[in-house]
């Protein structure tokens, strides 16, 4: 059997391992999420609004290609942490090895797919005549990079579980800079519009993924033997069902995605906003608070190793100590958000080009609305992964599913029949506070339970 020497995640203060895992995390989830945002905020200046339009209708696309990482790279992160914290460091390599073929056959299956389905998966994802072709142009390319994205992404939560944060950063820093750097080339002095968006964004992602493959020859708890790639289902099913919460959440908030699009422009056409306004509108509002959720992601992907470790050893005090003090870190974040939504709508929204009267009205108004509960929005997602992280993926995906399809997608078919478009915006903050209080519910009965197991003698 490989040797590991004594892991800190076992012993080193919880705040400040949590510290060192979560900013880097948090980095890497953040820079993930401004591929789009800075896509977004260029096509915007460039193209106006209905380039706007056609990245949102394309944003499930990679809502799909993240649900399809976390279902690889958080199943085998989780148990790659829980064999560590057993002491089973072969095992705990077979997990990786299997997890990364399963990330290059996925990616591969998954764009092939989305190419030869592009245009009626726009169409369902709610494009309009004059955002089709757009949106064609832009999605096209972008499909290309996401066998590149589904790898990175899913190493990135190896890496993490390592015990490497900085490298699984450095990763997804190095491609979004390199996108940042190439966007306003290829949009502006090429005049290449959302080609040249699309094109920059693809660049990055390979960037991040050569640096992501080069760490296979890197790890500090395990050496990879070839046999560790040899493909297993049994192993593959089991990092499914670990990985299957953070997976179905992201597939939930894609078909919210959709079932607000399409919402948005059915109701929209009956109002004095039309059909374009507020489908341009929500992919700014979504996209801005991708930014609140990419914090949130970070810290949840930080505390992970933490939880999944020390639960794996028995030492259930840390495991809630570590699962509060993320939950505290939530609040901090989630309160900036809600203070900059509120009051500070417009100039967030004018990041993203100009429009008329009517545009900002609609724009202003469903980002105060739709956000509104933003303050209490993380604790679902933090505490469906606690769930994963202790290996009960079950609950876990019970609680990653209760706000977007439970809650949300309900509300958002049923109000709006009686209050129009307004029912769309009001749909999120009740389904935001039903989630919440859901998610208390079950984690403290979990908290119970362990407090209980750590007073038994041994």
């Amino acid at each position: 059997m490989r040797m590991m020497s004594e892991n800190p995640l076992g012993f080193e203060k919880i705040p400040v391992l949590l510290r060192r895992f979560a900013l880097p995390s948090i980095t890497s989830t953040l820079v993930s999420s401004l591929y789009n945002i800075v896509d977004q905020i260029f096509i915007g200046q460039g193209v106006g609004y209905l380039g706007n339009a056609a990245t949102n209708v394309s944003y499930p696309f990679s809502t799909i290609c993240l649900a399809i990482a976390l279902l690889v790279g958080i199943g085998s992160a989780s148990r790659f942490s829980l064999c560590l914290g057993q002491q089973k460091p072969d095992q705990a390599a077979k997990v990786a090895g299997n997890g990364v073929v399963l990330m290059a056959v996925a990616g591969l299956i998954y764009a092939a797919l989305g190419e030869l389905l592009l245009e009626p998966l726009l169409k369902i994802f709610g494009a309009t005549p004059d955002v089709l072709p757009y949106a064609l142009e832009y999605a096209g390319i972008t499909l290309l990079g996401m066998p590149f994205l589904i790898v990175t992404n899913g190493m990135s939560n190896l890496i993490r579980a390592d015990g490497s944060p900085k490298y699984s950063m450095l990763c997804m820093v190095s491609g979004a800079a390199a996108n940042t750097i190439l966007d306003p080339i290829f949009i502006f002095a090429c005049n290449w519009g959302v080609f040249g968006a699309a094109l920059a964004t693809v660049l990055g992602q390979l960037l991040s993924f050569a640096l992501a493959v080069r760490y296979l020859r890197k790890f500090r708890t395990i050496r990879l033997r070839r046999e560790d790639f040899r493909p297993d289902l049994r192993n593959y099913l089991k990092t499914f069902s670990m990985g299957i919460s953070s997976c179905m959440n992201q597939i939930a908030i894609t078909l919210v995605q959709i079932v607000v699009n399409n919402s948005l422009t059915h109701y929209g056409a009956r109002s004095v906003y039309g059909t374009d306004i507020p489908l341009a509108a929500c992919g700014i509002v979504m996209k801005t608070n991708a930014i609140l959720i990419a914090i949130i992601v970070g810290i949840s992907q930080g505390v992970q190793p933490l939880i999944g470790f020390n639960y794996g050893a028995g030492k259930y005090p840390r495991v809630r100590e570590a699962y509060l003090l993320a939950i505290r870190w939530n609040f901090i974040v989630s309160a900036a958000g809600f203070l900059l939504f509120e009051f500070f709508p417009r100039p967030i929204i004018s990041l993203f080009g100009n429009g008329d009267a009517l545009y900002f009205e609609f724009a202003v108004r469903f980002m105060r609305t739709f956000l509104f509960m933003v303050l209490v929005n993380g604790v679902q997602l933090l505490s469906s992964n606690f769930f994963t992280a202790i290996g009960k993926a079950t609950r876990g995906l019970l609680l990653a599913m209760t706000r977007q399809v439970f809650f949300l997608i309900p509300l958002l078919l049923l109000l709006p029949l009686w209050l129009g478009i307004s029912g769309v915006m009001l749909a999120g903050p009740i389904a935001d506070f039903i989630a919440f209080v859901v998610s208390v519910v079950f984690v403290r009965r979990e908290l119970r339970r362990q407090a209980a197991l750590a007073s038994e003698p041994v």
